[in-house]
């Protein structure tokens, strides 16, 4: 897989262009100014990472925000944006850092912050660790967007599913081959 940090108009992909994928870029890394919307143009799929912000425009999106952009829990809520809201565009957004890869190694935090944090039991936080763990974890941040993107195609071959990874560093997107 490759990558490709936009830092220029030239340097977008000619399939974004004239799409809201092509929109988001430019506001993102390009600093383009917001046009106003009455609808949402795309759904961006993100992680719920709070290092991470768009900026776009009001009204521009539906944004999803999960764990390392993990959509598989969440395909009603894609259906309910493609069906009831008429989006025909999907960023998948990872970021560089993510905490849901190699979730093993946080085990041993997870369940202390969840006795400490929540009041949770030992037991009762390692169970809760091994039964949501698996379905959350991802190897690599890149591999993880790209292939649930070609994913959600499927699903919706339809619509347009870009990959995309932000980097927590400059705020930039990139997009992913």
């Amino acid at each position: 897989m490759n990558l490709l940090k936009i830092t220029s108009a030239e340097q977008i992909p000619i399939e974004y262009n004239d799409t809201p994928i092509g929109e988001l870029i430019k506001y993102q890394n390009l600093s383009e100014s917001f046009k106003n919307y009455n609808v949402a143009q795309l759904l961006v799929g993100m992680c719920m990472d709070n290092r991470k912000q768009l900026r776009i425009p009001e009204n521009f999106a539906f944004i999803i925000r999960t764990g390392g952009a993990n959509l598989r829990y969440c395909e009603f809520k894609v259906s309910f944006a493609i069906a009831i809201g008429g989006v025909k565009h999907i960023a998948l957004i990872a970021h560089d850092n993510c905490g849901m890869v190699n979730l093993v190694s946080k085990r041993d935090q997870f369940i202390e912050g969840l006795c400490k944090n929540a009041g949770w039991s030992k037991s009762r936080a390692e169970e809760h660790f091994m039964n949501y763990a698996p379905m959350f974890e991802i190897d690599n941040e890149i591999e993880f967007v790209f292939k649930e993107s070609r994913r959600l195609s499927e699903k919706y071959p339809e619509v347009m599913v870009v990959p995309l990874l932000y980097s927590v560093e400059d705020n930039m997107l990139s997009a992913i081959f």
